[in-house]
């Protein structure tokens, strides 16, 4: 039998269930093969603003996904900390929630080696979102056809022999206003980690992957 490879504390968000582009099999099976005291969910784990759409449906591998963090939690005993971010706005009402080893939170301080991290999705820093919720779903149209056609494209790259290309990716750093967007949403995160005295802050949102140090 394999074992498990081991880790203290998983942080994962922006899965997107419901969502047409969500990676949820991947996911899943990921979840499959580890162990951790501690797995944090940090936003945007359910698409509801994709499930509100006509024609989206719930499908067996979200089912599935939310069957492995309950095999997590009674078998190994799993911390699951679920962060509510813009997608999954409709925690609101819930928010904050707690049972058993499940948690439900706006934010969450994880400590760690002696220091503290402020996990939260980060759509509080994103002032569309907070202040133009119109022009949020708007934009997330405009995505939810950019990672369409990224999928159609690396269809055919595949076909070709090429290596997979995120269209997405290239597209946000063409955009000067996309990469200024980044910079700014970084650095109101700083603000916040030096205000409250925080070593740094873990957030998801705008679907970049980065591990970036100020100071």
């Amino acid at each position: 039998m394999k074992l498990r490879k081991y880790y203290p504390t998983i942080v994962l968000s922006d899965i997107h269930l419901g969502s047409e582009h969500s990676r949820t099999e991947e996911v899943t099976n990921f979840l499959k093969h580890v162990n951790c005291d501690r797995l944090i969910l940090n936003g945007d784990i359910i698409d509801g603003w994709q499930l509100q759409k006509s024609g989206r449906r719930w499908k067996q591998q979200h089912t599935d996904f939310f069957k492995v963090l309950m095999k997590m939690m009674e078998k190994q005993g799993t911390e699951i900390v679920y962060i509510r971010g813009n997608h999954d706005d409709f925690l609101d009402n819930l928010v904050p929630f707690t049972f058993s080893n499940l948690s439900v939170v706006k934010d969450y301080i994880l400590n760690t080696h002696g220091k503290r991290y402020l996990v939260t999705h980060g759509d509080i820093f994103d002032t569309v979102t907070t202040n133009m919720r119109w022009l949020a779903m708007l934009g997330d149209m405009g995505y939810t056809f950019l990672l369409w056609l990224n999928r159609i494209y690396n269809q055919r790259r595949e076909k070709a022999g090429k290596p997979y290309f995120s269209l997405s990716q290239h597209v946000k750093h063409k955009v000067k206003s996309a990469v200024s967007y980044i910079s700014d949403f970084e650095k109101e995160l700083v603000k916040l980690a030096e205000a409250k005295k925080l070593d740094g802050i873990i957030c998801g949102h705008i679907h970049q992957a980065a591990n970036v140090r100020y100071g």
